[in-house]
């Protein structure tokens, strides 16, 4: 019942020793420095601190989305070897991937309609994709079929909480989340914008601190305030190059009662968005709305 494969993409900002030891079929988005381009890989083709550094130097990276050709490539050979697939993707509120994955998939499914090929809108980002990806393998090894995984990801993934703050606002700016004005005047007064990802998948500014650590403070008592059982869950946090105060949250959800805290890095192609200096927090409650 359980013989089929589960494909997720990079943007769930997985540590790339939890891929590899799960042996996790994983879609590579892509990024753009410059002239070059990069697969999203884990940091195989750029180390997390060298991009990083780039972007405080000033460079500014792009993305691209996943096209109809790439998925085709991608899911064809697991399916001409008889396997079935769950692909896990990527919001369809931040990225075109998902609308194309799932014109491949319809093309795929007329191709070999003896394979089942399931697409599910994760609605999530980073490790909000990542704790979805997670619960699903969990899941799976428990012996849940396709199908029904396929309903219980539909039916709990806008439980899946994501908050999460930035430490430049002039990214939010340029991905268009922030008025210009607002970025300059904000940065002059330290203000920290706290955000979260809502129903449909988009980002969406909740709250504006004063100060990078009460902006961190901030990112736990939404995790107290939201979070559901908490004491039975493992909650997710990602940071884009900023350890010290990945920790530091790590420390703060540990003490509200987390059953355990795993700690990623943000990739490329979710950091060329939020910038060095972003947090964020994930985990399972009632719903994402307030």
């Amino acid at each position: 019942m359980s013989d089929y494969l589960i494909i997720t993409d990079s943007t769930t900002d997985f540590p790339a020793a939890f891929v590899k030891e799960r042996n996790l079929p994983v879609v590579e988005l892509k990024y753009h420095l410059g002239d070059k381009t990069y697969s999203d890989d884990f940091g195989m083709s750029m180390d997390y601190r060298a991009f990083y550094d780039k972007v405080r130097e000033g460079a500014m990276p792009t993305t691209s989305q996943v096209n109809i050709s790439e998925y085709l490539d991608f899911f064809t050979p697991y399916l001409e070897n008889g396997q079935d697939l769950l692909y896990i993707a990527f919001s369809s509120g931040l990225s075109g991937s998902c609308d194309s994955a799932m014109m491949a998939a319809d093309e795929l499914r007329a191709k070999y309609p003896q394979r089942k090929l399931i697409v599910v809108d994760s609605l999530c980002a980073s490790m909000g994709e990542g704790l979805l990806v997670y619960c699903a393998l969990k899941k799976k090894e428990e012996g849940l079929g396709i199908e029904a995984l396929a309903k219980w990801l539909e039916t709990n993934k806008k439980r899946l909480c994501h908050w999460f703050t930035v430490d430049d606002l002039h990214h939010l700016h340029r991905g268009g989340r922030l008025s210009k004005t607002s970025a300059v005047l904000g940065s002059l007064l330290g203000i920290k914008p706290v955000l979260s990802v809502d129903e449909s998948g988009r980002l969406k500014v909740r709250d504006k601190v004063r100060g990078r650590r009460q902006s961190l403070d901030a990112l736990r008592d939404k995790l107290v305030k939201y979070a559901e059982n908490l004491k039975e869950q493992t909650v997710f946090i990602s940071h884009a190059d900023c350890a010290e105060d990945a920790e530091y949250l790590a420390g703060k959800v540990r003490t509200a009662g987390a059953r355990d805290v795993l700690i990623s890095q943000i990739g490329p192609v979710i950091g060329a968005h939020s910038g060095p200096g972003t947090v964020a927090v994930f985990f399972f409650g009632k719903s994402r709305e307030l």
